[in-house]
């Protein structure tokens, strides 16, 4: 008896909605002055759910990503013979740079990847692991997008944005001066890293022009909440060793906002890396964005690191108000000792977050930041 073959599974997919015109004409006052007889010929009925090339479902083969990381919740079906698996290293809308061990493929994404509905932004990102289809040459086509360990993530138009997928630690690069130090961008971004199991690391550049006392009350404070602080300086040399031995064979990536000295860190970390980097504006100590795309860059020193654009805002991406205080790791021991079980710590008496302030236990700048941080979810 014939073996019967295993047939792939059939999947009803979710796709993005379609912008086509429909067939049906609406100039009815026109077709009849022109010609009475085509009034025959109009559709006198219409589904209002749209079908066909207008619907938002169709039928897929592949399966169901039971994983419950971040990614694609449908695996496409591929054929192994034909396809490479490798890593995604630079990313521009929808085209991609990927390594593989046969070198760089310059890639395009598949229609059916690209026309997913998902709350991503982009459907490819630096450092994700994808599976290519060569077409000729060093050109190919990511055919699927593997399931992501982790994502830094943020909110742009509505959507998920992902920075970047598959890294161990995370460096919130700030500047000590010019521009000065942003306390509540590095709180919003310990946030957001805080939901990943990535690890945080804030590196402090351009210590060099400030006077180190200046710091410590901010340093201390974050310190003592178990996040390392690197103290750097680009131009001097100061505090590179170290953190060069902390990078050595992990995966990493930078963020920051403009101007702080992400790339000028990179070359001299890495001086063979050749960065290309901008100057501060004089008039108001804003940053150009001279990195203008994820790109992951392998360190000579041994593992690699993903140099991001430099952000102005940072709006959190799946958090809600409620879970903001469990992520505060020094408010969260005082958020369950409060009088009223769903006390926001803002405005309630008896209020254990707000006592906690008042007698010094809970730094009152990170109080203000979760404050405004609420508030803005």
């Amino acid at each position: 008896m014939t073996k019967k073959r295993k047939e792939t599974p059939k999947i009803r997919a979710e796709f993005r909605k379609k912008y086509d015109q429909r067939g049906r004409k609406t100039d009815f006052t026109k077709d009849f002055q022109a010609d009475q007889g085509q009034l025959d010929d109009v559709a006198s009925a219409e589904r209002i759910s749209g079908k066909g090339r207008l619907t938002r479902k169709r039928t897929v083969s592949g399966q169901v990503d039971e994983t419950g990381q971040s990614g694609f919740q449908i695996e496409l079906e591929i054929d192994p013979a034909l396809c490479l698996q490798g890593r995604a290293i630079r990313v521009s809308g929808l085209k991609s740079v990927v390594r593989t061990p046969r070198g760089d493929f310059d890639c395009a994404t598949r229609g059916l990847l690209k026309s997913l509905a998902t709350d991503l932004q982009n459907v490819v990102v630096a450092g994700d692991l994808v599976t290519i289809q060569p077409t000729g040459g060093q050109q190919a086509v990511i055919v699927r997008v593997e399931p992501r360990r982790n994502t830094l993530s943020r909110t742009s138009k509505g959507k998920q944005q992902i920075i970047a997928s598959n890294v161990q630690l995370s460096l919130i690069v700030a500047s000590a001066a010019q521009p000065d130090l942003k306390p509540n961008l590095i709180d919003r971004l310990l946030l957001s890293i805080e939901k990943t199991g990535i690890q945080p690391v804030i590196v402090i550049n351009k210590i060099d022009l400030v006077e180190l006392d200046q710091l410590m009350p901010l340093i201390g404070c974050w310190a003592q909440l178990g996040y390392p602080v690197h103290l750097v300086s680009a131009q001097t040399g100061q505090g590179i060793p170290r953190l060069r031995n902390l990078l050595r064979n992990r995966e990493s990536v930078v963020n920051g906002q403009s101007g702080v000295g992400k790339s000028s860190l990179l070359n001299t970390l890495d001086p063979g890396l050749g960065r290309r980097v901008g100057e501060v504006s004089a008039e108001n100590e804003k940053g150009k964005h001279t990195t203008t795309l994820a790109e992951l860059i392998p360190l000579s020193f041994g593992g690699y690191i993903i140099d991001t654009p430099g952000i102005r805002q940072f709006q959190l991406w799946d958090i809600i108000p409620a879970e903001v205080e469990s992520m505060f790791r020094d408010i969260r021991p005082y958020s369950h000792r409060c009088r009223y079980p769903d006390c926001t710590h803002t405005h309630e008496d008896d209020c254990a977050v707000k006592s906690g302030v008042a007698d010094g236990l809970i730094d009152p700048r990170r109080y203000d930041s979760y404050c405004q941080i609420r508030s803005d979810l």
